[in-house]
Parts: C-alpha cells; structure tokens; sequence
C-alpha cells in the first residue's frame, strides 16, 4: 500500500489478486491453497486470524495489531471468496445500513 493508498483502494487490490490466484496451482500458491480445502477450512483460518487480532488489540501492540488486522482482512476476502459473496455484496450491506445508528441496525435484526 502507498502512502496515498486508501484501506477500501488496498482491499479492493487485494481482493482482484484474490481472484487472480483462486485458479492457480493449489502448490503453488497460498490463496489457491486456502480456497482448495474449501469453506469451512477458510472459515477456520479467519477465525484464527480474527483471535490474533483481538490479541493483539488487548496487549496494546498497534504494529501487530495492523499486521493482524491485515491477515485477518486476507483471510475474510478469501473465505467470502470461497462461499460465492463478493466484496461488493459486503459494500451494498454497509450502505444500507449507512442511514441508521449502529443502534436501530441490531434491533432492525430478526431474533432467531
């Protein structure tokens, strides 16, 4: 990412390269590794990820928790990528909740 790189312009990049690989030889590269053991084992290395992350937050490390919260963003665009949800779907659900508090958006949920 470049100084002048925004987070959205950063993921969007990483998300085409996502793409790019997913039909790589699965020896060959990470990402098509990943998307070749399927969804839940994506889900799984979110979830690692995502614990990493909040890890890092709680010890107060600001240099791990930015590389964790990229691995964490990694590994969220590939396990989307792995269950047929585009980026853009994630996109159109912020927007629709951009005119609510975050408030009215949980009580605006169903309860199972």
């Amino acid at each position: 990412m470049t100084a002048k790189e925004t987070l959205g312009e950063a993921i969007n990049t990483l998300a085409a390269t996502i793409d790019a690989r997913a039909g790589e030889d699965a020896s060959r590269s990470y990402t098509a590794s990943l998307l070749a053991k399927g969804a839940p084992h994506c889900a799984r290395k979110f979830g690692e990820e995502a614990v990493e992350t909040v890890i890092a937050a709680v010890d107060g490390q600001k240099g791990a928790l930015a590389a964790e919260a990229a691995d964490a963003l990694f590994h969220l665009l590939v396990l989307l990528k792995s269950c047929g949800v585009s980026p853009g779907a994630v996109a159109a659900a912020l927007a629709s909740r951009r005119r609510m508090s975050g408030i009215e958006e949980k009580a605006s949920r169903s309860r199972d």
